[in-house]
């Protein structure tokens, strides 16, 4: 009878996995080229999943199964938010796949079993949940970055992408053995009680917290972990490099917040100044690389990469509850640059064609004559992800700086704030291209309309977030229990 109840906060999770294979064998008996009903039924098991998620919202905390999965605020909001974003890139996809001869309904069977990695991720509760989580979302990415397989680069982007993971996930199981081998538990609660009132092992301990914050730092993307980001990022599909932007990052972020906060915050000390050194070393490699780009997405690999040190920076303030300072601003920042992130993609399908992919800095030079409207929207784009204000992306700066300097880190506030202005060069340069430079033949857009409508609402959304951003702080401060 307990083991039926508990059965019942994984619901979510049930249904996708059902979901998911009775996607994949619909898929299996379709004649449809279109893949209409793989994609339809892929897009309504999202939204059927999202709404199991809402509807279990529990009051307080909830942890099941020897308290190896917990149900919480923040991985209801976490899940809602993977939902919804695979959704739309899921929407995005489709338009790409379609245009290009190139659909298959391997990609959104792979995205769902993804997504039901990330879902495991988001309520571990336990060192072994997080890696069962992480590797089944992992492997499936493998496979998605080499969807075209008349594709040189996203065959040599796959191998990367797999021989880096392994090796990555890896050493996260290793630093996993060592703490368990040394606290002889892997409920993460019961990790922390431990290492509150053990000193002895401070230095096994120490040893296995490091091969753990490198597992975390390669799924964030963060420098000097990052070498598989910028190669992944352009030799994949370029709907496949929307859904790894997007999607993933929210999984990491719970990841982090999972191992670092939940299971391993009396060793805050250590982990700290190594979260610090990974910040700047993610800001500066990714701000000044991305500057010497000439392909969009590979630049926008260098903006992810200098995103995830702001990222990392919002999980400090975490540490001071008893100064009022939390993860919120985090939690707002992941959920803005997954939507910042995926109008810059989706622009990029946009402005493709089907014998070519709109990859290069060029593509873009005198888009604002040819189309004014796109042109505006990809402006969106460019300046929230600068941090220019009133736009999304600034508020997402601003909150995760004001908690820093809540905490008495005013120089790392400095250097963030040096590091963005330095990135607003290559964002500002986009928009040179687009409305300062002449071209004999001005770029095509794709004239799907679905497209077109997609991209356009993902840029007012950008627009309205950044002139109303308070009610999305408001519920990322209430999940995170503020």
């Amino acid at each position: 009878m307990l083991i039926t109840a508990e059965i019942l906060f994984v619901l979510p999770e049930l249904a996708l996995l059902g979901l998911a294979c009775l996607t994949l064998v619909c898929d299996v008996f379709s004649n449809n080229p279109n893949r209409r009903v793989t994609y339809w039924l892929a897009q309504v098991s999202l939204l059927g999943v999202a709404g199991l998620a809402l509807y279990l919202y529990p009051v307080g905390t909830v942890a099941v199964f020897h308290q190896h999965y917990i149900l919480d605020p923040l991985s209801v909001a976490l899940k809602v938010t993977v939902c919804v974003a695979s959704l739309l890139v899921f929407a995005y996809s489709y338009h790409y796949f379609r245009q290009r001869d190139l659909l298959q309904g391997e990609y959104f069977v792979l995205g769902l079993f993804a997504v039901l990695g990330m879902l495991v991720m988001i309520s571990a509760h336990s060192l072994l949940t997080v890696y069962l989580g992480l590797e089944l979302m992992s492997l499936a990415l493998y496979a998605m970055v080499a969807m075209n397989r008349e594709s040189g680069t996203a065959a040599e982007a796959a191998m990367k992408y797999f021989v880096l993971g392994a090796l990555a996930s890896g050493l996260l199981l290793y630093g996993i053995s060592i703490v368990y081998g040394v606290s002889g538990t892997l409920v993460l609660p019961e990790l922390a009680a431990y290492l509150e009132a053990e000193t002895d092992n401070r230095i096994m301990f120490l040893f296995g917290l490091v091969f753990i914050i490198v597992g975390i730092a390669f799924k964030l993307g963060a420098a000097p972990f990052h070498s598989w980001v910028p190669d992944v990022y352009e030799g994949s599909p370029t709907a496949v490099t929307l859904f790894l932007a997007t999607a993933p990052k929210v999984a990491a972020f719970a990841m982090a917040i999972r191992l670092l906060i939940d299971g391993m915050l009396p060793m805050h000390i250590d982990w700290q100044g190594m979260l610090v050194i990974l910040a700047l070393l993610s800001m500066a490699v990714g701000n000044i690389i991305a500057i010497v780009q000439t392909n969009i997405k590979r630049m926008l690999a260098y903006s992810a990469i200098a995103h995830a040190g702001f990222l990392i920076l919002g999980i400090l303030p975490g540490l001071y509850v008893e100064q009022g300072a939390s993860y919120a601003g985090a939690l707002f920042y992941v959920i803005a640059y997954v939507i910042m992130s995926m109008g810059a993609f989706g622009f990029i399908i946009l402005a493709g064609g089907k014998d070519h992919e709109a990859d290069r800095l060029d593509d873009l030079k005198g888009l604002a004559d040819a189309s004014p409207w796109f042109a505006l929207v990809m402006l969106l784009f460019m300046f929230s992800l600068a941090g220019v204000p009133p736009f999304l992306g600034f508020w997402a700066k601003w909150y995760v700086l004001k908690e820093v300097v809540a905490i008495g880190y005013i120089w790392l506030a400095v250097l963030a704030v040096v590091f963005s202005v330095i990135g607003a060069y290559y964002y500002l340069r986009i928009i040179k291209l687009m409305y300062f430079e002449q071209v004999e033949t001005a770029p095509r857009l794709s004239a799907d309309t679905g497209l077109r409508v997609l991209v356009s609402l993902n840029g007012l959304a950008v627009l309205a977030l950044g002139f109303a951003p308070g009610g999305l702080m408001e519920i990322c401060s209430r999940v995170v229990g503020l």
